[in-house]
């Protein structure tokens, strides 16, 4: 896949999924605007990439409107527009429904769907002007359900969701697309899926039970299926949602 000349913003890009798309990206020739909360994290997260001219900063909470926006504004002032829109950035928190509170709903919806809408919202007459794409991270969880990640689930559900209806509303200009990954191996899942358990190892082998392939997704084999619905090579696929989750979904004995 040949990405030179294209302009990139990929949210969520200083850490896991979104920073192993923005090497795949980059490594096809891409300019890629990397989107962190802040300008620190931001600045990491282009130097843990190897920094370069084809590495712009965008930093912006895309937990809210103000930072959706002032991320792609950002990304289009320093790269004079936008070909591709890749929303990855998330939280995830599992709880019983009885440990719930309301400022866990507003933390995960923000980031994970508030956050998607607004930056595609934003982006949208930029790639309308190029005739560029979108790609959404959902989740596996926002395709069948899993016990105590109710509130993530339903978050990823609405990115599912929401991808086919915008799918259906910005064609023929703009292609939107997600993956949906099972458990992959970032800092995110090791620390907050496994590392916080009261044991760990059992957590560990919770989740690769989980997975009929028996292992954790590697971030790099979630930032190639990216590049592929961004690519021209996926010019014909709008509306679709791509399982990457070593069969959790087609279902458990």
């Amino acid at each position: 896949m040949d990405f030179t000349g294209k302009r990139v913003l990929i949210t969520g890009s200083s850490r896991g999924i979104g920073r192993a798309a923005a090497q795949v990206l980059l490594d096809a020739g891409a300019r890629v605007a990397i989107n962190g909360r802040s300008a620190d994290s931001t600045a990491q997260g282009i130097a843990d990439l190897g920094g370069g001219p084809n590495l712009i900063a965008a930093p912006g909470d895309v937990g809210t409107v103000a930072g959706c926006h002032a991320a792609v504004a950002a990304a289009v002032k320093a790269m004079g527009g936008l070909d591709v829109l890749v929303n990855s950035a998330g939280i995830g928190d599992s709880r019983p429904l009885a440990e719930c509170d309301e400022a866990m709903w507003d933390a995960t919806m923000n980031i994970n769907l508030k956050g998607t809408f607004f930056c595609i919202q934003a982006a949208r007459p930029h790639l309308q002007e190029s005739g560029g794409n979108i790609v959404n991270v959902a989740s596996d969880a926002g395709l069948i359900g899993e016990k105590g990640l109710s509130v993530y689930c339903a978050s990823k559900a609405g990115v599912v969701n929401l991808t086919r209806a915008l799918a259906l509303e910005l064609a023929p200009a703009i292609r939107v697309n997600c993956v949906c990954p099972g458990y992959v191996d970032t800092d995110m899942v090791r620390r907050d899926g496994i590392e916080q358990a009261a044991d760990p190892k059992a957590a560990e082998q919770h989740l690769l039970d989980y997975t009929p392939l028996r292992r954790l997704a590697q971030p790099i084999e979630i930032g190639k299926a990216i590049a592929y619905f961004a690519s021209e090579d996926a010019i014909f696929i709008t509306g679709a949602a791509l399982q990457i989750d070593g069969g959790t979904t087609a279902g458990h004995p």
